[in-house]
């Protein structure tokens, strides 16, 4: 396996992404798959190494709404790490995709054994759930936010 060095995993650092990816299975996924459902159960997650993922989240009356783009190097998926594994969000694929993918079970196990390592990991996810918040809330205030929006970019 060729090993990622940006994004998630190469946050992680190397100790920490060599354990991980010892523990990846290499996945493709074609165009147009849906590689899970909101509220879908969060057992597994992925890091892209090719291709692009939309998150999308149902609207009720409507058609789902795509509320971000993943590409390579990033993680798929943070609802595995948290009670009750359930995914916040629906991804589906834009194009074919290759991704390292892996067992949350199994990285959550690692995490109650060696806490340092799930220290590590814990901070990664929660630095990319931060990412996607600030970049949901730019979007927020593109849609919403009217003339003032752009002034209040610079706060929280």
């Amino acid at each position: 396996m060729t090993v990622l060095r940006n994004g998630f995993l190469g946050a992680l650092g190397a100790g920490p992404r060599d354990r991980l990816i010892a523990i990846a299975r290499d996945v493709s996924f074609p165009g147009a798959t849906r590689v899970f459902e909101e509220h879908g159960p969060a057992d597994r997650f992925w890091v892209v190494r090719s291709g692009l993922v939309a998150l999308d989240i149902h609207v009720p009356g409507r058609r789902d709404a795509v509320v971000e783009t993943l590409g390579v190097d990033e993680l798929l998926g943070w609802s595995w790490l948290f009670q009750p594994y359930r995914w916040h969000l629906g991804a589906y694929t834009r194009g074919a995709v290759v991704a390292y993918e892996f067992d949350a079970g199994e990285v959550r196990a690692m995490c109650d054994e060696d806490p340092t390592f799930g220290l590590v990991v814990n901070h990664c996810v929660a630095q990319v759930i931060a990412r996607r918040l600030k970049a949901t809330r730019i979007r927020l205030l593109d849609l919403y936010g009217g003339s003032d929006a752009a002034n209040t970019r610079g706060r929280a």
